[in-house]
């Protein structure tokens, strides 16, 4: 399984209660369209000094279907949404290791 977490800064001039909003309501629509997303989970920061305001994790079978979901119409769409509304996005790909 492939998990991407996108860190995401909010654009100037949105407020923090704004930005929530967005992240966790209309961002949420993109990704229900995202074909092969097996599961998406957002964390919004807690707090003013953070770096970043929310870390998204998408989860793919591989980066196949990574690929495929972000080239594909909704992926496109989903980028500019997101591009609208950060200042700042960082994409780590990674395996997910539980250790609990």
């Amino acid at each position: 399984m492939l998990k991407v977490m996108s860190l995401l800064k909010r654009a100037e001039g949105l407020s923090r209660e704004e930005y929530a909003t967005w992240a966790l309501e209309e961002h949420v629509a993109f990704a229900r369209k995202l074909p092969g997303l097996r599961k998406y989970t957002v964390n919004v920061v807690n707090g003013d000094d953070a770096a970043y305001d929310s870390v998204h994790e998408l989860y793919f079978d591989d980066e196949d279907a990574r690929a495929a979901a972000f080239g594909s119409e909704h992926g496109k769409a989903a980028a500019a949404d997101a591009s609208a509304h950060t200042s700042s996005r960082i994409h780590l790909l990674t395996t997910e290791h539980a250790q609990l």
